[in-house]
């Protein structure tokens, strides 16, 4: 099995920065696309960023160079740099995964973390 846990999230003025962390661990033989997903008050799920196990990156307009996405493929671990942060920014932030749990199985599973909570105040 398979568990996601996000970490980083707190209180913020605005122009702040934080940094979340997210860390994959039990059965894993290999991680494709991580990414960041944000859900604020009222509104739907959105991306912010992903990262493909070669590093390329993609990131919402909303936060393209304020936000920048990294990841650790030894430790299995992706973050997300939140600089200039704004009160639009303020959202549970999920961290996803697509893992590939052993190498008898070449099938990818989509995982999700349960999300942590970042709160930008003006």
């Amino acid at each position: 099995q398979v568990h996601i846990v996000e970490s980083g999230g707190g209180l913020v003025q605005t122009g702040g920065s934080l940094r979340l962390s997210c860390a994959a661990s039990g059965s894993i033989f290999s991680i494709n696309n991580m990414g960041w997903y944000r859900q604020a008050p009222g509104k739907q799920r959105e991306l912010v960023a992903t990262i493909t196990s070669g590093g390329n990156t993609n990131y919402a307009d909303s936060v393209k160079g304020r936000f920048t996405i990294s990841r650790d493929n030894a430790k299995n671990t992706v973050s997300l740099q939140m600089n200039s942060l704004k009160p639009e920014d303020t959202a549970v932030y999920y961290c996803n995964a697509k893992i590939r749990a052993t190498r008898y199985d070449p099938g990818y599973v989509e995982s999700w973390g349960q999300g942590t909570l970042v709160t930008v105040s003006s």
